[in-house]
């Protein structure tokens, strides 16, 4: 018995033994048209042989240095007879074994482990024999030695058998009485914020089940509703994560922007169900959307998204940049609205001081009309600054006559 953690988890779902197959059978339609001066790519029943025959020989150079692929009459009655290495094998498959090592670096990365932390490596999956895969992992792990103990053509359907009785609550099964898997979240969770930006309440690999908070507020004044639109994704902009539900909090008690404070909770089961609930703290209302399994994405999709998310991890960063900045100066033209709205203030500015208010807000409002995509962080803190010179110094004076 025993409890079982993920820390991470990460894969390449595009690549596996098939790829393999692949690039012999490329190497073979080549040597054929080289040899024989005949395209056979448009002959499936050819190439359905040559690939049987190309796994075989794959299968081979797991315990050969070398191996003879025969295939009769392949095509035009011709026997196709073709030599083939170990060596040759890796050569051709140098990037798809390369890539069988970068997913095992970022499961390192996420889980936040030294390599040199890791007590096994076990292998797991029929291509997990080839022998340059074994070195590249082992190289990776200086030299450490791999795990084979496991049958690695049946573990991921052992793992799925036993997972599945841990589940369904076996009532009475010894074996799998003791046995906990904490499984961890493939892709953050969170809601849309104003300006479509995902704001994370519960991160990619953390543990479930889990229960995660986070407290939001109003974008407007007086505002009596508030959307909660809930996404997956590890992008900035929402637009670029798969949206799962949304729902929506109602009976606000009207009141400046800012004031109310929402509890929004994601409450995450161990059969993936998402359940998220939103609460006013001040009148208690609540609201919630349950959102279960199917309407989350593949294992690909889920991949898919983590490679896009580090491949735009810079431009991320800059995009975020812009959208703190123009929410900053956002709250900040709303302060200084505030402020020269009441009429003990604004029957007190100096006329300069005014005007030099009234031309920084306006530049301000101008720049906060510029999409976040073609904004510049830069210039929209410019715009603060000037906007904050002129009115510290406009209400400095303001608040001297007071005195």
């Amino acid at each position: 018995g025993g409890v079982f953690a993920v820390k991470a988890t990460a894969g390449n779902t595009h690549l596996g033994g098939e790829d393999f197959d692949n690039t012999l059978v490329n190497h073979f339609v080549a040597e054929i048209q080289r040899k024989h001066k005949k395209d056979i790519t448009g002959d499936a029943r050819a190439l359905r042989r040559l690939r049987s025959a190309s796994e075989r020989a794959k299968r081979t150079l797991s315990s050969l240095t070398q191996t003879t692929v025969e295939v009769d009459s392949l095509f035009d009655g011709v026997d196709f007879q073709s030599n083939i290495t170990r060596a040759k094998f890796e050569e051709i498959n140098s990037a798809a074994f390369q890539g069988t090592v970068e997913p095992v670096e970022r499961v390192l990365k996420d889980a936040k482990i030294d390599k040199k932390k890791v007590d096994e490596i076990v292998l797991v999956g029929g291509s997990t024999r080839i022998p340059k895969i074994q070195s590249l992992l082992q190289d990776l792990f200086d030299g450490k030695e791999l795990n084979k103990s496991i049958n690695p053509d049946e573990a991921v359907a052992y793992g799925a058998a036993v997972q599945a009785a841990v589940l369904t609550n076996q009532a009475g099964n010894e074996k799998t009485q003791d046995l906990l898997l904490l499984d961890v979240v493939p892709l953050s969770l969170g809601v849309e914020m104003q300006g479509g930006i995902m704001a994370v309440v519960v991160p990619r690999n953390s543990p479930i089940p889990c229960q995660k908070s986070k407290v939001f507020t109003t974008a407007s004044d007086n505002q009596t509703t508030v959307t909660f639109p809930v996404y997956e994704g590890e992008r900035l902009m929402t637009k670029e994560n798969n949206l799962l539900g949304e729902f929506s909090l109602s009976g606000l008690i009207p009141a400046p922007r800012g004031t109310p404070e929402l509890l929004c909770t994601f409450d995450l089961d161990a059969n993936g169900i998402l359940k998220v609930t939103a609460q006013d703290k001040t009148t208690g209302r609540k609201a919630d959307v349950t959102i279960s399994n199917s309407t989350r994405l593949s294992a690909a999709d889920i991949e898919r998204m983590v490679q896009d998310a580090e491949k735009n991890a810079e431009s991320d960063k800059e995009r975020e940049a812009v959208v703190q900045a123009k929410q900053d100066l956002e709250a900040y033209v709303y302060q200084v609205e505030n402020n020269i709205s009441d009429p003990n203030v604004n029957m007190k500015l100096r006329r300069g001081d005014r005007e030099s208010i009234e031309t920084a807000l306006a530049e301000a409002m101008e720049l906060l009309e510029i999409s976040a995509d073609e904004a510049k962080a830069d210039d929209l803190k410019s715009a603060q600054s000037k906007l904050k010179r002129a009115s510290t110094r406009a209400f400095a004076h303001v608040y001297s006559q007071r005195r």
